[in-house]
Order: structure tokens, then sequence, then C-alpha cells
């Protein structure tokens, strides 16, 4: 009783600072309310997320209870946030439910009759990708894709043909190790049920129903008007279609920070339209009473419209397309009803439209990358100070050029800083030279590559079009001496082992705090982003990184390069493993190393980490080992690796991974200090694109 006045005092003075704190959070907001509109698409990607991030049914009912908050101002905020949460998971799992295609259970050899739904020409991988509809047959999913190299290729192939081959059907492939890209869960929403490479004869069983789309016409046009890199170049700005760019071009593309050139996005459509809405002002300016009495900005807008829209739909409608179209409409919506359009608003009303229509694109780099670059621009434009430095004003040509440079170098390192961590999360890669790649780059695309190719097309028409075309493969090779010399710098690039999912949305949200508010307390944002990056500062590589079937193994050395166990595996796996690792040299093979003794049927490695030798036994071959030899080695390791299931004698001292293990796990990387082992499967992941591999049947090596 003696101390209850001094606990009341205590706790009335903890309600009045909690009360005080809330109603200064109030005025807070009400500073900010024009901003709060922001936010909803955020809540609504909040529940999209929640629904990939968690593993199963019960989970995501849990987090749509979770996230409805019970309850000024603040209180309607989280309610309508915890709302809009729940619609998104319930968007995304309804989507998922009703509208996915389930995976093909196991890999099987068929021989497959189908109608061929869509054609992808890849001449850089001399191969044609097709999709297919099965016919009759009941045992293989809805749809399929499969790779037809071209001199299997047979004549006529389009669209609505029936075709008729051999093929291994294999379900759509899972991420080969931890950080790597899923491809079965973006086959899951696309339709796709099974992949697979056909074995020739390919027989046309029906010729094409319909003629070849004008998307196909305008790749074989342009791929026979240029040749070698300009003509791969010229066919994704016109198409959208990358499968003719070669590899090496591609790769300095994405290292110099122009890969964002190759996808028809904003800076396509937006170039576009505002040529046409140029090109029908003038035109309809030469006449008399159109000048005078007809609303040419209406007029030139909606043509530009439709000039969005027709290249959207020509160029396959992916979702920075559409995303960039959207956003495209409301700017001239906004134009033509005369108010500001360039707004976060419009960023924000384009994010959920695409979310409504296509919550899965949450998740992939594309809808990431360019609303991220989008939000950072706009936010940027909209501050006061950059507003002033880079406003028009009347000064020499020469000051003028330069602040021209220096907003443009500010709005490029402003796109890098904000894409740097997505581009960490999903590539382990970021470019550092983007800024300065980017500050010829996109003049040289927008008003000398565009409008050259876009004459020469026309030209075409009454074969006039050859000088263009020369123009615009000069102009082509200039733009890709650029992305070769920034890309061959050693600082071009910063690497990244796989980055956590969790570090990467601590960073997203202190990011978004930064760009959506308004006021000073804007700034507290950079304090999660400060964690974020900081926690990927200090990511530990992996030592030892395994690919899902157990055939690949990658071991960091002593020296900190890493080897590999199969000298003859692809480039694939190769840049897979050294990604996820965050690598960027050349993998060495591990029977090569000093500390690796290896014979035709097993290798033993020693790796020295955490004060320690660790032993590491890897099986190279299917042949079969003597169960004494064996025994003795698999007690001898630490952890030993197979791609096959180990009997239950061979006990090493810490981990056994083999088939089995990895038929629950999927790929998997190791790392010896920490002792932290990260799995591509989680448990219980009951996401529907999951296909959990049966092992085989045990036997001995």
């Amino acid at each position: 009783m003696a101390f209850e006045p001094r606990q009341t005092s205590v706790g009335r003075r903890t309600v009045r600072i909690a009360h005080n704190g809330f109603a200064r959070i109030e005025q807070w907001l009400e500073v900010e309310r024009e901003q709060l509109a922001l936010w909803v698409p955020v809540a609504l990607g909040a529940g999209i997320a929640g629904w990939f991030m968690l593993p199963g049914p019960a989970h995501w009912l849990a987090c749509l209870a979770l996230l409805l908050p019970v309850g000024a101002r603040l209180r309607h905020m989280l309610v309508a946030g915890g709302l809009l949460a729940c619609i998104g998971c319930l968007l995304v799992w309804g989507k998922a439910t009703w509208l996915g295609q389930p995976p093909l259970a196991r890999p099987i050899f068929v021989q497959v009759t189908g109608t061929v739904t869509a054609v992808a020409k890849l001449p850089a991988q001399q191969m044609v990708r097709v999709g297919l509809r099965p016919i009759a047959a009941p045992a293989l999913p809805a749809a399929i894709r499969v790779n037809i190299a071209e001199a299997d290729v047979p004549e006529g192939l389009g669209k609505g043909a029936v075709l008729r081959f051999r093929v291994r059907l294999m379900p759509p492939a899972p991420p080969s190790v931890p950080g790597a890209f899923d491809f079965a869960r973006r086959a899951y929403f696309q339709g796709i049920g099974a992949t697979g490479r056909a074995l020739a004869p390919v027989e046309m069983a029906e010729q094409a129903r319909e003629g070849p789309t004008l998307r196909a016409r305008l790749f074989d046009h342009i791929s026979g008007q240029l040749e070698g890199a300009p003509a791969g170049i010229a066919v994704a700005l016109a198409t959208g279609d990358q499968g003719a760019i070669a590899e090496a071009d591609a790769e300095a593309m994405r290292r110099s920070g122009l890969a964002h050139l190759l996808s028809i996005s904003g800076l396509h459509v937006t170039a576009l339209i505002g040529a046409v809405i140029f090109l029908l002002l003038r035109l309809l300016a030469l006449i008399p009473r159109a000048a005078l009495d007809w609303p040419l900005m209406l007029i030139a807008a909606a043509g530009g419209a439709l000039a969005g829209i027709g290249y959207t739909l020509l160029t396959g409608a992916e979702v920075p397309t559409v995303r960039s179209c959207i956003a495209a409409l409301l700017v001239l919506g906004g134009l033509a009803l005369g108010r500001e359009a360039i707004t976060l608003r419009l960023v924000a009303t384009g994010a959920l439209v695409v979310l409504v229509f296509w919550p899965e694109a949450l998740i992939g780099p594309s809808f990431q990358m360019s609303f991220a670059a989008v939000v950072a621009l706009v936010a940027l434009g909209e501050h006061r100070r950059f507003k002033a430095f880079a406003m028009t004003r009347d000064e020499p040509l020469p000051r003028k050029a330069g602040r021209t440079v220096a907003a443009m170098l500010m709005t490029g390192l402003a796109i890098e800083l904000v894409l740097a961590p997505i581009a960490l999360f999903h590539f382990h890669k970021a470019g550092l030279l983007g800024a300065v790649a980017n500050l010829v780059a996109i003049p040289l695309t927008t008003f000398v590559i565009m409008p050259l190719e876009a004459l020469a097309l026309s030209f075409d028409l009454v074969g006039l079009g050859a000088p263009f075309w020369w123009l615009t493969a000069k102009a082509i090779a200039l733009l890709l001496a650029v992305a070769h010399g920034v890309a061959a710098s050693p600082m071009a690039v910063m690497l990244a082992p796989a980055v956590p999912a969790g570090l990467f949305a601590v960073i997203v949200v202190g990011g978004l705090w930064c760009l959506l508010w308004r006021s000073r307390w804007r700034w507290l944002g950079l304090g999660p982003v400060a964690v974020g990056l900081i926690g990927i500062a200090l990511l530990a590589p992996p030592d030892i990184v395994v690919t899902g079937d157990g055939r690949h193994v990658a071991v960091r050395t002593p020296a900190g390069t890493m080897a590999l166990l199969r000298e003859g595996a692809g480039d694939y796996v190769r840049d897979v493993l050294s990604e996820s690792a965050g690598y960027d040299g050349t993998l060495e093979a591990i029977a090569k190393m000093k500390q690796a003794r290896c014979s035709t049927d097993l290798c033993a490695v020693t790796l020295p980490r955490g004060g320690r030798d660790w032993h590491l036994l890897v099986t190279r071959n299917a042949m079969l080992v003597d169960r004494p030899i064996l025994e003795r080695d698999c007690a001898a390791a630490d952890i030993v690796i197979s791609d096959r299931g180990l009997p239950w004698w061979c006990r090493p001292r810490w981990m056994k991974i083999d088939r089995r293990l990895l038929s629950r796990t999927g790929g998997l990387s190791i790392g010896l200090e920490s002792g932290k082992v990260h799995t591509v499967h989680r448990p219980g992941d009951a996401h529907p694109w999951i296909v959990r591999r049966r092992p085989r049947t045990a036997g001995q090596l």
C-alpha cells in the first residue's frame, strides 16, 4: 500500500505520454493527409507478399486474421490498411487457386500431339520456343512449353499448327540453389505445366490456321535488314523480344545498368506517345480551321493513347509495358483535363491496377524495378530543392547545359541507389556506373536509335529504308560500345551472396517511408534502409553450394575463389552457382585444388574454416564403391554429398546430403563458420507450384 501512490503516478504518467504521442502522430498524419492515398497499393502489396512468404493455408488464414486491427485518422488508416492487405492476400490466393496451372507430377518420356499456341524465335540460342496445348492427353498439363532446335523446326510453323514429336517433359524447374530464379513459380501463373526439348523428327500434323502475327513479321523483317549484334538490339527495341540478343551483349547491358533499355517499358512507350503527339500537333496546326477551332491537344492526346495501346499489344503486353501504358494514359487524361498529371498518385494508381489484375507480378524484379525507378524520379522531381535547381531559367548556354547534365546525373544516381537493393536481392549484383552509362545511352536510344528505326520501317514501305537501317546499325553499335566499355570496368558491379527476404523487406519499407511521405519525419526511413544495407554488406558468402539434384557442388577455396565438382558443367550451372555465392570469377575444378584428393569415384576436400579443418566427401559418378572404403571415408568426413541415396551405414560426423535430403530441401548452401544451412524449400511449404521429387530406391554406391 505504501507504494500505491507512486505506482498510480507512474501509470498516469505513462498514459499521458502515450496520449501525447498519439496526438502528435495525428497532427503529423493531418499534415501528410494528401500522401495517405499513396499507401493503398502498398497495403494491398503487403497482403500479396504475405501470401508468397508464408508457407501454407494455415499461415495464410492467420495472416488474414492478424492484419485486421481493431478500432481519429491513425485507427482508420490501420483498419483500412489491414483490410487492403487481406484483400491482397485473398486476391493472389484466389488467382493461384482458380487460374494457375498445376505442374507435371514427375518427369516422363512421351509422344506429344499438340496445338501451337505461341511461337518465340531465339536465334541467339539457335532454337524456337513453342507453347502447346496437348490433344487427347489427360495425363499431361493443359499447356506445355517445348524448345525445338532450329534445324528441326518444320516448314510453316505458326499459331494453330498441330505438331507431333517425342519429348522428355519435366516439371518447371524450381530454384537450383537458394536465391536463384524460381521458374516454377512464374510458370504456374503463366499457365505452363511442363517444359522439355523436342526430339527429331518434329512432324507437322496440321498446317497453321493463322499467318504470322505482326510481331513475328516485324521480328523477321528487322532481322533481315540488319546483321549481327545490332539486329538483336533493334528487334528488342521494336518488339520487346530479346531472343536475338547474344548472351555477351545481354550481359554487358546488365553489368552496365542499361538492361532496362531492352525491356519495353516507360522509356519506349513515352518516346512513342510523345512522338505521335508532336507529329499530330504539327500536322493539325497546318490546317487553319483545325488550329483555330479544334481542341488540338485533346485530339493529339487521343492519338497518342491509341498509339501507346497498340504498341503495348504489339510487344506482348508484359507487365512493365502495361504499367507504362496505364501511366501514360493517366498522364494524357490529366493533360486533357488541364491538371498536373505526373504525380505519385498517378504512379500509385498504375501500381494498384497492375496488382489487381496481376498480383503475382509484385514479387518479380520487373514490377519492383520499374515502379521503384518511377517513384524515385517523381519523388525527386517534386522535392522543392531539386525543382528549384533544375527549373528553366535565363542563363548562358554553357551554364544551362551544365545544369541539365547535373540534373540528369542526379536523377540517374537516385535511380541507381533505389534499384541497387532490388538488383542485389534478385540478381546478386548491382550496377555502380549505370548513372554514367545512362547519361549517354538514354538520349542516344530515345532521340537517335528509336527515331531512326521508325524512319527505316516507314521508308521500307516504299523500298527506301536502307540508308536509315545503316544509320540505325551504327547508332546501336555505339550503344553496345558504351555498354561493353562500362561493363569491362572492375567497378561496374557490386556483388552479394543470396540476400535474405527479411533484409530486403526492411530496405523496401524504409525506402517507401522516405519516398512517399513529405515532412521531415520521412527521413526516419533511412534507419531501416541503413540497417538492411549494412546487413547485406556483412553477409558471409557460403562455403558450400549444392544444386537441387545433387550433381553440382561448388566450394569456396582458402584463397576466396570458387571451385566446381564437375568441370563439364554448362554456363547456366556455373552462372547460377557463382551468382548465388556472390562470386564473379572463373570456377576452377575441385580436383585441381591443393586441399583435394580425388579419384574417379570420390573427392575428399579439406576446407579450413573457423580455426578448424572441415572434411568434405563428394561422389563423382554412378560407379559402385565398396562398402569398407565408403564406410571408412564417410566416418572420416564432416559432410558427405551425393546425387543418389546414400546407405544407412554412411555416417558422417555432421551432415549427410543425398537425394533423400535434397528431395525435401531442394538446393542448399552452407556457411561452415556460422553453421547455417539455407535451403530452397521451407518445411511445410504448400504453394501449388512446388513438386517434391521422390527419392530413388535406396541402394549401394
